[in-house]
């Protein structure tokens, strides 16, 4: 007999927070239900079987108090979230830093770039 798995999320798509229900048969995605609209759909089936972050955060400017905002520059599986972080703490970008400019190339070996969300004169 195939397992059947029902995981209960908050859909983060939009304000409404509607709460989903998403029914797994062998893996795989067979139902979500609670959404008001279809991105709670796409929402609820992503997060079953492949959920990514964006990773936000701060680097450590040399010779500044002042740490600049960070990103990754695409989502990453949540599995690697901490090796981000590890990499983004390890980092120190030198002033200054443009918006957009990569601060830590391949973060963790994810092939994800952290970049820079504001710049620094």
């Amino acid at each position: 007999m195939i397992a059947t798995e029902e995981l209960e999320l908050t859909c983060i798509q939009c304000p409404m927070g509607c709460p989903l229900v998403v029914t797994m048969v062998g893996g795989q995605v067979v139902s979500v239900s609670g959404n008001t609209c279809p991105r709670g759909k796409a929402y609820g089936e992503q997060e079953a079987t492949h959920p990514v972050r964006v990773v936000t955060s701060f680097v450590e400017v040399e010779d500044d108090i002042h740490p600049i905002p960070c990103k990754s520059s695409q989502p990453v599986l949540r599995e690697h979230v901490a090796d981000v972080l590890d990499a983004i703490r390890a980092a120190r970008a030198k002033a200054p830093v443009a918006l957009g400019e990569v601060l830590v190339a391949n973060a963790g070996g994810t092939g994800v770039d952290v970049i820079a969300t504001k710049a620094r004169g």
